[in-house]
């Protein structure tokens, strides 16, 4: 299984100890089937103490996986949105080595303000800002898959627009696959009979 970033709305530290229930089904899921996990923009703070004791492992971002004889790349997704220059700058900054220890230098409490308050200042700029500028750019696509050797599949969210697109590059049939979030509906994407399929899961109680 590979969990493809943004598990959480907001990680703080592996010191926190919150989401007990995820990590103790994680582990349990893993005696099962291997884990894999590449960071999100909300999770990318997870950290080795968690990756231990969930049992899952950390994939770098992007990965090259096979599915079958399939190759496949994986990845979060928020590099591709090369035209949120706002988001990359951020994104440069809270990713440095410096920015991540002095925040989690910090209390508990405080760290906990300042998630709330990034989520809160991305939620108000989202309003100001077009959907494409938001999406990711196809230059972008383009580029990763040509810098990975065309890979068949490549898989994302982060954009949280479930859907399929083709490309046809250098004479190559290629397809990217968007996973969607999980507040209406959940939903994953499974490799099954040789071929990828979306599966719907309704979270309704």
């Amino acid at each position: 299984m590979f969990i493809l970033g943004d598990l959480f709305d907001y990680w703080i530290g592996d010191d926190a100890n919150t989401f007990k229930v995820i990590k103790s089904s994680l582990k349990e899921l893993s005696k099962e089937v291997k884990i894999y996990f590449i960071a999100g923009n909300r999770d990318f703070l997870i950290g080795d103490k968690f990756l231990s004791s969930s049992q899952v492992s950390l994939l770098k971002d992007p990965t090259l996986i096979s599915l079958g004889d399939t190759i496949t790349l994986i990845m979060h997704g928020d590099t591709l949105c090369t035209d949120d220059i706002d988001y990359q700058k951020w994104r440069a900054q809270v990713r440095s080595k410096e920015w991540i220890n002095n925040f989690l230098e910090k209390p508990l409490t405080e760290r906990m303000k300042i998630c709330e308050e990034l989520r809160d200042q991305s939620e108000s700029k989202k309003k100001n800002k077009s959907d494409s500028i938001m999406d990711v750019n196809d230059r972008a696509v383009e580029e990763i898959l040509r810098k990975n050797n065309y890979p068949k599949y490549l898989i994302h969210g982060h954009t949280h627009r479930p859907n399929i697109h083709d490309y046809l590059l250098e004479s190559r049939f290629l397809q990217r696959w968007v996973l969607g979030d999980w507040h209406m509906n959940g939903n994953y994407i499974l490799w099954e009979d040789n071929k990828l399929k979306y599966i719907t899961l309704s979270l309704s109680s």
